[in-house]
């Protein structure tokens, strides 16, 4: 045993050293994918770990901690009536503004808490896969059409590929069922209005954080005037937050007040000190977060405000880590695009285009293959495809991309094997590729 366990470090050193010895570092492609692998991660970190993941995983710890497990075997679990855990859960995405990434605490949690692998999974592919943002913004800059078969297929998708995880492990999914009849959950510490109260806030104030900016040229919509005062409606339900502090989790008020004007000190800081629009509402949105875990870890009136934030530690613990892998092996083999910038990786864009033209098995399962591994922020698979339609992209192929695509990704992928195993990740990633690729070719000849 020892001897295997030398022999694997000596393996690893090997393969660093001849990585080392041969890096193609006057290769111009090797030195742009570099630049693409640095471009992807500073990107990600300044638009989505602060704004988008750690409410996220706030949001996975009230999961954890407050939501009952009752309730999430009523509507998740392996006794629970299946047309109601897959209504919930194929449709869990209209609600949140997440990507294949920020799904994955939520999943995490629900998954832990006992919900069957059916709907688990099928809650983990709607959540990214049937943002009401995206379906909105795919139906009006790629065509109605599309974004219409964009919604069917992410619906249809999840219950699908969620119905088809519980068949082929049903054995295990017997035996979940048979253990949850002998649990007694305890009782209900709140009413249940009160923990979803306290969820939705947060929710809310995740998805209007992140809520993405309207086409040039859009003035007039609802979508832009939302856009416009995002950050107000933030702080509104920043306030609701505060309320719910007070009131429901029984945190001091003095607290809870403390924290709002340290919140407001950084808010007025930050707009004085900090040109970029972009950054600006980084620095409030983190003090808000350090604000708020510091009163919970230190409050002593109820053990379970400490646990929530302990809770939201571990979910990132866990995730970020393999993120951080993920997010650097997808920019250097795929590139970084974002925000107008195309910085391309090891693999040339220009074969990822003339391999998903027309509308071939070939085309769309190679564009199902790339959308699965490649790394799509929420929104930004718009203006990819946009380009890639404007490149020779089939239509077929699109739907393909755009069904396998957000949902998946190889930082996604990685997390979902620490949750639920090797095995059933690949089987996972095997039915959406699949389903993606049949879709694509039945829309593809249709239109």
């Amino acid at each position: 045993m020892e001897i295997k366990k030398e022999l694997k470090i000596l393996a690893w050193i090997v393969a660093v050293f001849v990585f080392a010895f041969f890096m193609p570092v006057e290769s111009e492609r090797f030195s742009t994918a570099i630049v693409a692998t640095l471009d992807l991660v500073k990107w990600y970190a300044q638009e989505h770990v602060i704004l988008c993941l750690l409410p996220a995983f706030f949001i996975a710890g009230v999961i954890s901690v407050f939501v009952s497990q009752a309730s999430v075997l009523k509507y998740f679990g392996a006794q629970a009536k299946k047309w109601v855990a897959y209504s919930v859960a194929s449709v869990s995405g209209t609600i949140l503004a997440v990507c294949s990434c920020t799904i994955l605490p939520l999943f995490s949690s629900i998954h832990k808490r006992g919900a069957g692998l059916g709907p688990a999974i099928a809650f983990l592919y709607s959540g990214p896969a049937i943002n009401i943002l995206a379906i909105i913004l795919t139906a009006r800059i790629l065509g109605f059409e599309l974004g219409v078969a964009r919604v069917i297929g992410a619906v249809a998708f999840s219950i699908i590929i969620g119905v088809a995880m519980s068949l082929i492990y049903r054995k295990e999914e017997k035996a979940k069922r048979e253990e949850q009849m002998n649990i007694v959950p305890p009782p209900e510490k709140r009413p249940m209005w009160q923990t979803s109260m306290h969820f939705f806030t947060l929710v809310l104030i995740l998805v209007f954080a992140n809520w993405g900016k309207p086409g040039e040229g859009d003035t007039t919509s609802t979508w832009y005037w939302l856009w416009h005062y995002k950050w107000w409606i933030t702080g509104f339900f920043s306030l609701v937050l505060g309320y719910s502090l007070i009131k429901i989790l029984k945190i001091k008020w003095q607290w809870i007040l403390g924290a709002a004007a340290v919140t407001v000190v950084s808010v007025i800081l930050s707009n004085n000190l900090i040109e970029s629009d972009k950054l600006r509402p980084l620095v409030p949105m983190l003090v808000g977060i350090i604000a708020l875990s510091v009163i919970t870890i230190l409050d002593k009136m109820d053990e379970e405000n400490r646990a929530w934030t302990i809770a939201t530690w571990d979910f990132a613990k866990q995730i970020l880590p393999l993120l951080a892998i993920g997010v650097v092996t997808a920019g250097f083999l795929l590139g970084s695009t974002h925000d107008g910038v195309a910085i391309a990786g090891i693999l040339p864009n220009e074969w990822i285009s003339a391999l998903v033209g027309g509308n071939s098995v070939f085309s769309n399962f190679f564009a199902s293959i790339v959308g699965a591994f490649m790394y799509f922020a929420t929104l930004t698979e718009v203006p990819i495809l946009q380009g890639l339609i404007a490149s020779g992209m089939g239509k077929g192929p699109a739907l393909a991309l755009l069904l396998a695509g957000p949902s998946l990704s190889l930082p996604n992928m990685l997390v979902i094997r620490g949750v639920i195993g090797t095995q059933k990740t690949f089987v996972y990633i095997t039915l959406v590729v699949a389903m993606a690729t049949i879709t694509g070719l039945i829309y593809g000849s249709i239109f």
